[in-house]
């Protein structure tokens, strides 16, 4: 044996031929830009779900604020005789916004209309929405995050 093959022979376990150089920093730099890329994405997802649950918790909001509408014009009109915004000489609907101010349905404003009566029947509508346009409900210019719920009672 030569002393060329010995040396080679004695050569540490932890040292690599020149063809294996830099093999570990491009796997590094590969697995980096991957976990990066599944961060973005999880993040994006995770962003995606709080606004998709924060505006159906909003359109529930708008619901109820609908459903109190149609419940105090029919509770004005049957128990205090106050007449429906239809019977009103020149009132198209009636807007107000929801009270109390401390409640969730504080941010909704809700216009009740209603049809002329066929055969002594009212149908009352109940639009609530968080931007109305001049204080009535739909708007038709929304920005964003707008919610808006319409419920129907015949009366």
């Amino acid at each position: 044996m030569n002393a060329m093959t010995a040396r080679r022979r004695c050569r540490p376990i932890w040292r690599t031929s020149r063809h294996a150089a830099g093999v570990g920093l491009v796997t590094a730099i590969f697995l980096l830009v991957v976990l990066a890329g599944l961060g973005v994405a999880i993040v994006s997802v995770v962003t995606g779900q709080q606004s998709s649950a924060a505006l159906d918790q909003q359109g529930a909001r708008a619901y109820q604020a609908a459903r109190a509408g149609i419940e105090w014009a029919m509770w004005s009109h049957l128990r205090s005789g106050t007449p429906l915004p239809c019977q009103l000489a020149g009132t198209a609907a009636t807007s107000f916004a929801m009270p109390p101010q401390a409640s969730s349905l504080a941010a909704f404003t809700v216009t009740i209309s209603c049809n002329t009566p066929v055969a002594g029947h009212f149908l009352l509508t109940a639009t609530a929405c968080n931007q109305p346009l001049n204080s009535v409900c739909p708007n038709t210019s929304p920005g964003p995050d707008y919610v808006q719920r319409q419920l129907q009672a015949e009366l």
